[in-house]
């Protein structure tokens, strides 16, 4: 049984890394608000600096990650894909809006690989992923008033895609850590060459955003994340990762001025609360037969 203790601990590192995650997003518009830092600039640095950060820790750990292996040609595409999507799409949205996306269409893709892998979702999962979907399309349907650009949104919605393969991809990793550090070095090189075929800049106080974004928010951020997963229910780990785009939309309010409607408000609650209904309608469905 833990103890009250260990259970404040585990509450206190779960909700900082759920703000890393958030901060990402937060990150990332801030640096590209004022026009003179580019999204492949960003991507790039953030990338680069991520590698070395998770580099250096398994290095520390257990010696320096193998680049080879059965899952690194999905792992890197997907990263690269999520990291150039998600930086290019903030030029337009939103932190808030983009990271609801983002949550979205990974939960969306991951239910949607379970299903293509045989899994039987139960019928709570089925709703639950049905009122997110139809959330998330009154939130970006084209013309309505508020709708994202269709270019930005694009963007975001192959990296939610993206992010969800690779998350699935790396189900069976042995160490996820050494995973995640191999397939950001393999995956850094692809940023900067784009960054080489769309040059753009970047200014000092970028550089610091996404050195910060890369290191501490991705590199950290994920290597506490992979500490804490193990001790923590499936159900409550995708209940927590629920509060990422609220922290990004309150975010962006507090320190980008960014503005909130009464649609994104609606459409986050509807979103936010099928994901909600699938995970814990199917944990009391689960309890109930047992």
């Amino acid at each position: 049984m833990i103890s009250e203790r260990k259970m404040a601990r585990l509450i206190a590192l779960t909700a900082l890394t759920m703000v890393a995650f958030a901060a990402n997003s937060l990150l990332n518009r801030a640096a590209l608000l004022d026009g003179e830092t580019g999204p492949a600039s960003f991507a790039a640095l953030r990338l680069v600096t991520g590698a070395a950060c998770l580099a250096f820790l398994v290095a520390m750990r257990s010696g320096l990650p193998r680049l080879a292996g059965p899952r690194r040609l999905t792992g890197t595409a997907t990263l690269a894909i999520y990291m150039l999507g998600f930086s290019f799409s903030y030029v337009a949205l939103d932190a808030g809006l983009g990271a609801l996306i983002l949550f979205g269409l990974v939960q969306l893709t991951m239910f949607g690989g379970a299903v293509l892998k045989g899994e039987r979702p139960a019928p709570a999962r089925w709703i639950g992923s049905g009122l997110a979907f139809a959330g998330l399309a009154w939130l970006v349907w084209p013309g309505a008033v508020g709708a994202p650009p269709l270019l930005p949104l694009a963007l975001m919605v192959a990296a939610g895609i993206a992010w969800g393969v690779y998350s699935l991809s790396g189900r069976g990793a042995t160490d996820p850590l050494k995973e995640t550090a191999a397939n950001f070095i393999c995956a850094a090189p692809i940023a900067v060459l784009v960054w080489f075929l769309i040059p753009d800049g970047i200014t000092t106080k970028g550089a610091l955003l996404a050195t910060v974004s890369g290191a501490i928010t991705s590199g950290l951020g994920y290597a506490l994340w992979y500490s804490v997963l193990p001790r923590l229910d499936a159900a409550v780990s995708a209940l927590a990762q629920l509060t990422v785009p609220v922290i990004a939309i309150f975010g962006g309010i507090v320190l980008l001025s960014e503005p909130l409607g009464l649609r994104i408000v609606l459409a986050s609650g509807v979103v936010l609360g099928g994901v909600a209904f699938g995970i814990l309608g199917q944990r009391k469905i689960g309890s109930s037969k047992s």
